[in-house]
């Protein structure tokens, strides 16, 4: 180690005793993408609650979720015989404990698990409108009625369990746009507080839906993980979800109209020959006369649906029957050709029949 001699101490404290020389502000650069005289535009970021869901995926999310509150107010009124309406009330993203600390105790939980996702969703019924179900369904008014606060009944789960059957068939139908899927409930608890799926600081999607059936209203709550919706996440922009959709309804209004059409009845008729007459040997036919044409007997004939020849035939019996027999069928292309070059010999004929004509008249 090298000692530092006298001269050298002083030389330190003389520069630290030197007043630091100030930096020209004029040389330093800064490069900003707003203008001085502007506002920054500074939002704040709370890192306990990071938004991983972007807004187009929500929107998206609301609006396959708009599907299964149509779908699942259609069937529960059904089912119950009085008008229910269900809407989509909320649509946001939180941490799992926000989620639980809102909810009420005791309550309707259900575990729900998918057959193509991994993990556990989350289906909260509020007892304002259950038990108004319920009631419903055991033939009551629900007027006077009064909601206990107590856990569900072991019969009063099972009447339920028919509702929320009628909501996972709904949501499976709405989420078929995104991805073919069936849903199961796993679970059933009645305190929120006892069920962990994710870490509390994971975050989810909440959607709150509101029930109305007559004088009562209630809320539902479905609460999906972000790592449950992660491998399809990418798919739920709206351009890939509206595409889907709209393929999708295609796909189903084609199937309908193959089967609507598979049962209609269409006239089948079987043309021997064509040839044209002057109306004066039209106006002499009687029985036992014989009209010539220019097709030989043994030439196939013309089938056509509809007025449209379609296919090439052969005549026979059948069971004492006359019948055609198909032998081939008549292209587009070659349809078109035969009509030209039949109306070309029209031509032809309908011109010599004038000649005909026009010498008969000259003799008389």
């Amino acid at each position: 180690m090298d000692l530092l001699d006298q001269n050298d101490i002083d030389a330190l404290l003389a520069g630290d005793a030197a007043p630091a020389e100030e930096a020209d502000d004029s040389e330093v650069m800064i490069y900003s993408r707003h203008r001085h005289d502007e506002p920054v535009d500074v939002r704040p970021y709370d890192f306990k609650r990071p938004e991983r869901v972007s807004k187009d995926q929500m929107r998206a999310l609301q609006t396959v979720h708009d599907a299964f509150a149509r779908n699942f107010g259609a069937s529960l009124s059904g089912f119950l015989r009085t008008i229910v309406e269900v809407r989509v009330a909320t649509c946001d993203q939180m941490t799992y404990s926000e989620f639980i600390s809102g909810l009420p105790n005791p309550t309707s939980f259900n575990l729900i698990e998918s057959t193509a996702l991994e993990g556990q969703m989350c289906l909260e019924i509020s007892p304002l409108i259950i038990y108004p179900i319920i009631d419903r369904l055991l033939g009551g008014t629900s007027q006077d009625l009064f909601i206990p606060q107590r856990p569900m009944t072991q019969i009063e789960t099972r009447l339920i369990r028919n509702v929320t059957d009628r909501g996972l068939e709904a949501l499976a139908e709405a989420w078929s746009g995104v991805k073919e899927m069936e849903f199961e409930i796993v679970a059933t608890e009645s305190n929120p507080q006892l069920v962990q799926i994710v870490p509390p600081n994971e975050v989810v999607v909440v959607l709150g839906f509101e029930l109305k059936t007559g004088n009562r209203a209630g809320t539902m709550n479905l609460c999906i993980p972000y790592n449950v919706i992660e491998p399809v996440v990418e798919e739920l922009s709206s351009q890939s979800w509206f595409s889907a959709s709209s393929n999708q309804k295609s796909r189903d209004a084609e199937v309908r109209m193959r089967k609507g059409l598979t049962g209609a009845t269409m006239q089948l008729t079987g043309i021997l020959a064509k040839t044209t007459i002057t109306m004066r040997d039209l106006a002499t036919l009687a029985v036992g006369d014989i009209i010539s044409t220019e097709v030989s007997a043994s030439e196939p004939i013309s089938m056509c649906v509809e007025g449209e020849p379609k296919f090439r035939a052969e005549v026979g019996q059948s069971r004492g029957n006359i019948a055609l027999k198909l032998t081939g069928s008549i292209g587009r292309g070659s349809s078109s050709g035969d009509r030209a070059e039949a109306a070309r010999k029209a031509d032809e004929r309908a011109g010599s029949g004038n000649d005909r004509a026009e010498q008969n008249t000259a003799k008389d």
